[in-house]
């Protein structure tokens, strides 16, 4: 008799994955490699958070916390809001969460039920859909392109058939790096209470902007959910660490989730994380050099025959149109890899329908690493 196997996992792959670990197979097998393909920081997590985890390894038990995190954080969180962008956030309406992805978890299985409607737009984060599916919940795709800097709008929304129980946004975006402006958060805002529809806001990416800071949802509708990290900005990846800031009607429902599902966050990590609001001269070092970093493939990439770019104004990407080069992502990115040692990532992770046409750039690399890409690539297309 064969066993029963859930459909819940029958989703798609997070494919950055699959090319992170080629490019891995590649370089162990003693060839180079030049990662554009990875969405992390290539620097360590700040000196004082380090300092302040060997010293909780002398100090603390590191046994389990509260479920939604230790008070210390979750009010040195508070300040944070307080300080980047002027608002008062009840440090009773912060969850700690293990990673972001513990923070989209909870939020789409407090607010969403089974068969209910979620809008986000294409190309975007792949795991929002792919946890969404997983969780029984549809997938409304929002086809958005440059000429609404890749992200949704009221009329994109009135465009949707059928009802709408929810919305995920991301400013600054991944894969595109674009952002939404204030008076387009308020528009969605509005637009969103209006209808009933419940708002999730992705702000991994702030404190990683160029030409202007990015706004929280947390201005504009206390109904609305935060997801943060310590990932990106604070160089904090491996340390598995984020928070959820979330409507308070439901506060006893995500804290029952949290208690069974995750106990509670990496203790360490939380005992350390402290200590990266305190880091900001080195960690806006990194946005110094990320911006060089981009500067030089906004420059050097259409000299590659990649002419076709987003306005990456914050995060760390760069998204390309290649349908003038490839029909082929997965093929065209393998192909690259395997001629010139530069991995990147295809557009199919984060658009199903037309990213076989795009690819992602990451230059959250060395800025040697972006003058050995441009010159390989300039290389590559010459050859074509």
């Amino acid at each position: 008799m064969v066993l029963k196997a859930a459909k819940r996992g029958a989703i798609q792959p997070f494919i950055v994955m699959d090319v992170m670990r080629a490019a891995n197979e590649r370089q162990a097998a003693g060839q180079d490699v030049v990662h554009l393909e990875v969405g992390q920081p290539s620097t360590p997590a700040p000196r004082k958070v380090l300092e302040a985890a060997r010293g909780a390894l002398d100090r603390e038990l590191l046994g389990y916390t509260d479920a939604f995190g230790v008070s210390g954080l979750k009010a040195a969180i508070h300040r944070h809001y307080a300080d980047a962008y002027g608002v008062a956030v009840d440090p009773a309406r912060i969850a700690v969460t293990t990673g972001s992805s513990g923070g989209f978890v909870l939020a789409f299985l407090s607010a969403f039920d089974a068969g209910d409607r979620v809008a986000l737009v294409s190309p975007g984060y792949p795991a929002y859909r792919n946890i969404l599916t997983a969780l029984d919940i549809e997938v409304v795709n929002l086809e958005a392109g440059p000429e609404t800097d890749f992200q949704p709008t009221p009329e994109l929304l009135d465009a949707v058939d059928g009802r709408l129980d929810g919305l995920i946004i991301a400013s600054p975006s991944n894969p595109t790096g674009t952002m939404i402006g204030v008076d387009g958060l308020k528009a969605l805002a509005e637009y969103c209470r209006a209808r009933g529809v419940r708002l999730v806001s992705d702000e991994i990416y702030h404190g990683i902007t160029y030409e202007e800071a990015a706004h929280s949802m947390a201005e504009f509708d206390d109904e609305a959910f935060v997801v943060n990290s310590f990932s990106k900005y604070y160089s904090m990846t491996g340390w598995r660490l984020g928070w959820l800031v979330f409507p308070r009607s439901l506060a006893r429902p995500i804290e029952c989730l949290a208690q069974n599902l995750f106990i509670s966050p990496p203790t360490l990590s939380q005992f350390a994380a402290v200590a990266a609001f305190d880091s900001r001269a080195e960690l806006d070092a990194n946005v110094a050099r990320y911006k060089v970093n981009r500067d030089l493939l906004l420059d050097g990439l259409p000299r590659a025959g990649f002419d076709r770019l987003s306005h990456a104004q914050g995060a760390f990407y760069i998204y390309a149109d290649v349908s003038h080069l490839t029909g082929d992502s997965n093929a065209f990115c393998r192909r690259i890899l395997s001629e010139t040692g530069v991995a990147l990532t295809p557009g199919v992770d984060f658009d199903p329908g037309r990213g076989h046409r795009s690819v992602r750039f990451s230059f959250a690399g060395s800025t040697e690493d972006m003058v050995r890409a441009i010159d390989r690539l300039k290389a590559f297309h010459n050859s074509l």
